[in-house]
């Protein structure tokens, strides 16, 4: 019999009418002949009231009372939808994290699964119970309650999905499925039939807020496919699958995140080993970094520039400000009315020209680039907050987000051609023992034979970045990797690219003109470069992986000189000489996470 598992967000029921108009759609599937598994979160605004009458009682509760107090919603949510689906004529049974033997770490608010015992679940199932599992918590090895922080019980549908072999997870919300942007920013954004895992997983971490990124970390790490409906209609929704929508479409969505804070360390010494300092401190906090740029140095010494969200700035600058000395650089900078404005899409990496023509629709809407990061499948820009909504909207439109592709795939086409089910058995397979988030490395590779450019002095005004890319592009020149960060001297900008090695004179050639057009200061080519690769599922929220990464290569005594991150990867520019030595280090210190 095939197993679905069904996830009701608080607003799904946020009342005992919807509390019973979920229980209906679980009898519904079950009456279709699925086994059924409900994950529910707590009721509406319970967790806010909760939280409230911590703050009353106590200025700095502890973490772990916190938890425990924190968990009481989904306890009495799934009592209540156990209660309806038996006056409804279901036979069902509530279970709790710890109940439904879902084991984690010890961190408090936000807790790593590490196993779930489906025993007693699929003993339920098998007796013709709706099983009702509370999301968003479980138990560690000293029984103490724990619970998974942001997007939790997502979470915990997606996990049991995978463990229990389901069929579908299905994800119901106040939304009827996934848009190219968010729809309460721009009416025009058009609901996607189907998304890839990759493309979400980047569009989760800008804050798409359908979805949180380590329950597609899951999804894409055992192949659960993910279907977001609406609680409240019988639309189709959005699946979330490893195909995408469109195998031509060079963008599938675009994203703003608003509340963002820029960081620059000045001044850091241009001698491995200072980045890994740097970011150690940062990561031993938990802190999520973002669009990390260091670009070429210049002096022996080179500006390493980050985002973080803007709630944890203070954090980040103490940890900062803790090792500054340490690391021997000049100071600190940085800049909270900021966001990011970002497209995603797995096409791009296939076409030229999808950076210039984004850099375009903003100079056009007149909006200034602060930042760049690119990576294989997102162009992030870092905007001054107050032009944020104009450069979504600007960028939305130049990539015809609004219109169906030509060429779009609906999930019944992907799924008729994908043939059988994959097999259960080897998904489970893939499960690690006590380590069900682990981090997991697709790969540890090296790019050859690259070449960079930079630009420095690029003055701080809308346009300039369009002009230059367009320029580059109309010369034939292909450009892999692009950063742009906080050069320090008059409120000017760097831009570093990397070509080709062959196109390295060409793409001089260029910079000069681009240079002496725009009255920036110089252009430098280098050669003799490689681009390290680290690819895999959850970089991000694993904050380690770039701070590990650079202390490979200071120990092999390699030098970073450009950086880039993504959801997807973390890529590093090194010396070509001493690349095949640091991705050695690499999969020798991340042996046990790779695939």
């Amino acid at each position: 019999m095939s197993l679905i598992v069904q996830k009701f967000g608080g607003t799904s029921v946020a009342d005992t009418e919807k509390i019973r108009a979920a229980a209906r759609k679980a009898i519904r599937a079950q009456r279709d002949g699925h086994q059924v598994v409900m994950v529910v979160s707590a009721m509406g605004k319970n967790t806010d009231i909760l939280l409230e009458l911590a703050e009353q009682i106590c200025d700095n509760p502890p973490a772990r009372e916190m938890d425990m107090l924190l968990s009481t919603g989904e306890q009495v949510s799934v009592a209540l939808v156990a209660m309806a689906l038996h006056d409804l004529g279901a036979k069902a049974v509530s279970l709790t994290g710890g109940q439904i033997g879902m084991k984690t770490d010890n961190s408090y608010s936000k807790a790593r699964i590490q196993s779930i015992s489906t025993n007693r679940i699929e003993g339920l199932l098998n007796e013709g119970n709706i099983v009702v599992a509370a999301g968003f918590q479980g138990i560690d090895d000293d029984l103490n309650i724990t619970t998974l922080g942001r997007g939790g019980s997502d979470t915990t549908a997606v996990a049991l999905a995978a463990v229990l072999g389901a069929d579908a997870c299905e994800i119901y919300t106040d939304v009827d499925g996934v848009y190219t942007t968010d729809p309460r920013l721009l009416a025009e954004a058009r609901r996607l039939d189907v998304i890839s895992y990759d493309e979400m997983l980047e569009l989760a971490s800008l804050g798409a807020g359908v979805m949180h990124s380590r329950s597609i970390e899951f999804a894409k790490k055992f192949g659960v496919p993910i279907h977001v409906r609406s609680s409240f209609s019988d639309s189709e929704g959005t699946m979330i699958v490893a195909e995408s929508e469109s195998e031509t479409q060079p963008v599938s969505g675009a994203a703003m995140t608003p509340d963002e804070a820029r960081v620059t360390v000045l001044g850091v010494p241009d001698v491995p080993g200072k980045s890994r300092q740097i970011f150690a401190a940062i990561a031993d906090r938990k802190i999520a970094v973002d669009m990390v740029v260091q670009n070429v140095g210049t002096k022996g010494h080179a500006d390493v520039s980050f985002t973080v969200p803007r709630n944890e700035l203070k954090t980040t600058i103490r940890a900062v400000e803790s090792v500054i000395d340490a690391v021997g650089a000049e100071g600190i900078t940085h800049d909270d009315q900021v966001s990011k404005v970002s497209v995603v899409g797995r096409n791009m990496a296939k076409q030229t020209s999808v950076a210039s023509r984004m850099f375009r629709a903003l100079a056009e809407a007149g909006v200034n680039i602060q930042m760049i990061t690119t990576s294989e499948i997102k162009i992030s820009t870092l905007v001054p907050k107050s032009e944020a909504g104009a450069a979504l909207r600007a960028v939305h439109e130049a990539f015809a987000l609004h219109k169906t592709p030509s060429d779009a795939q609906s999930w019944h086409q992907i799924k008729a051609e994908r043939g059988k089910k994959a097999d259960v058995d080897a998904l489970v397979s893939r499960l690690r023992d006590d380590a069900l988030e682990s981090l997991t490395l697709t790969g540890i590779s090296v790019t050859e034979n690259q070449a960079r450019v930079t630009l420095y002095g690029v003055p701080d005004r809308p346009g300039i970045a369009a002009d230059m890319f367009e320029t580059i592009g109309k010369a034939g020149i292909f450009v892999d990797m692009i950063v742009q960060g906080y050069d320090g001297e008059d409120g000017s900008t760097s831009v570093s690219f990397t070509v080709d090695a062959d196109d390295l004179e060409k793409s001089l050639d260029v910079a000069l003109k681009i240079r002496d057009k725009h009255g920036m200061r110089d252009a430098q080519g280098g050669s003799n470069i490689a681009k390290v690769t680290v690819s895999g599922i959850g970089l991000r929220s694993h904050t380690h992986v770039a701070t590990m990464l650079f202390q490979q290569l200071s120990a092999a005594n390699i030098n970073v000189e450009m950086i880039s991150t993504s959801e997807l990867q973390v890529n590093a520019v090194i010396d070509a000489n001493k690349a095949e030595k640091g991705i050695e280090g690499l999969r020798q210190a991340f042996a046990d996470s790779l695939l």
